[in-house]
């Protein structure tokens, strides 16, 4: 099963945080989405082949800026680019400020049955801070709207390590989130990315990074209500209730093969990866005249080592260790098992059947558990 993810680059503004590649200009959209099913039919059978296509992920930016029209140009021209008749999980991401009743009416319509909305704390004065576009109350009159066109499989982000952010406004907001009886909640700390305009406050005093011990505690306290909620926490920042983990991040995280369009969008066919420009101009440009923009990206076998590290310790699954010798040699595999045994010692790991998974103790410390596992390159 492979997955397709489309990049739709456009936001009324930027949220203070935000690193991903967006713009507010709109510009001839339709240009832009007849360029994405072109690009689908020139690059599906290169990257993903004859596998069939389980998930459809339409990300950003903000594609609930897309009208009802332009959303099923979309679409329609991907069906019409490649074979979805086997799509299981078609999921959109939305912004609460968005969000209608015809919308949903049109993504009910379209086959989609999944919505991702970027919520991020229930807690009005968090949002201002971080420039989202919505506010509590309107979170929670687009999951009535998402309820009423029957859309079942409903996940929100939320964002913890705000400034500003308390314990209690932080418990507030995940008791918020488990009230509204969303299927999935990823939950994230808020980071400060290089060329955002978060980085330049901190950098100019105008904001104070919240502190470690404080982001653990909030993390500690998101993963016990949950849990205690009927949550299963199956990769390190998403949990989802029984049946209801995101098939196509899974995908990323077991190396299935995808194909990404759009500018800006990755592609993975189960050895290489390859990008498209952060440009739209670009993008369209290179698309019209050959049917794709995607260059090729060239990574070290210890970059190939490091990212299977990285992403299957994420999740609840584990690193298969045989598997690590299949793909790296016995040697990388017996540096592996060597040094996961001090974590193992401390209870930061775990290890059954060859397979090596983090502790709910070693979830809190995995940055530093994946880093001192990753290749050694001395």
């Amino acid at each position: 099963m492979a997955g397709i993810y489309v990049h739709i680059p456009y936001c009324k503004r930027k949220c203070v945080y935000c690193d991903f590649y967006s713009t507010p200009a709109m510009g001839d959209v339709e240009a832009y989405i007849d360029c994405v099913a072109r690009e689908c039919a020139a690059r599906r059978e290169a990257v993903i082949g004859s596998e069939r296509v389980g998930t459809l992920y339409v990300g950003g930016g903000t594609p609930s800026l897309l009208s009802s029209g332009q959303m099923h140009r979309l679409l329609d021209g991907l069906r019409r680019s490649a074979d979805l008749s086997g799509v299981e999980e078609l999921t959109v991401e939305v912004n609460p400020d968005d969000v209608t009743d015809e919308l949903m009416s049109c993504f009910a319509s379209e086959g989609v049955n999944r919505v991702s909305m970027g919520v991020q704390s229930f807690v009005d004065s968090e949002l201002e801070f971080m420039g989202r576009r919505h506010n509590a109350a309107g979170a929670l009159e687009a999951l009535g709207a998402m309820r009423r066109a029957d859309i079942g499989n409903v996940s929100i982000d939320l964002i913890y390590g705000v400034p500003g952010q308390t314990m209690q406004s932080w418990q507030r907001s995940v008791e918020q989130a488990i009230d509204t009886g969303a299927q999935h909640i990823s939950a994230y700390s808020l980071s400060y990315e290089p060329g955002t305009r978060l980085w330049v406050m901190r950098r100019q005093g105008k904001v104070k990074e919240t502190d470690d011990e404080t982001c653990v505690a909030m993390y500690s306290h998101l993963a016990g209500a949950l849990k205690a909620a009927g949550y299963e926490h199956y990769e390190i920042s998403n949990f989802a209730k029984p049946g209801f983990r995101s098939r196509h991040n899974s995908a990323y995280w077991n190396f299935t093969p995808y194909l990404g369009l759009g500018a800006a969008a990755h592609s993975y066919d189960g050895t290489s990866r390859s990008c498209n420009p952060s440009s739209i101009k670009q993008y369209v440009a290179a698309v019209s005249e050959r049917g794709t923009a995607a260059v090729a990206e060239q990574l070290q076998q210890w970059e190939h080592y490091d990212e299977e590290v990285m992403l299957r310790l994420r999740t609840s699954d584990g690193l298969d260790a045989s598997r690590l010798e299949r793909k790296f040699g016995a040697e990388a595999a017996r540096q592996f098992r060597h040094k996961a045994q001090r974590h193992i010692a401390q209870g930061l790991l775990q290890c059954q059947a060859d397979t090596y998974s983090l502790t709910e103790s070693g979830i809190m410390m995995a940055d530093a558990v994946i880093r001192d596992l990753m290749w050694d390159q001395d």
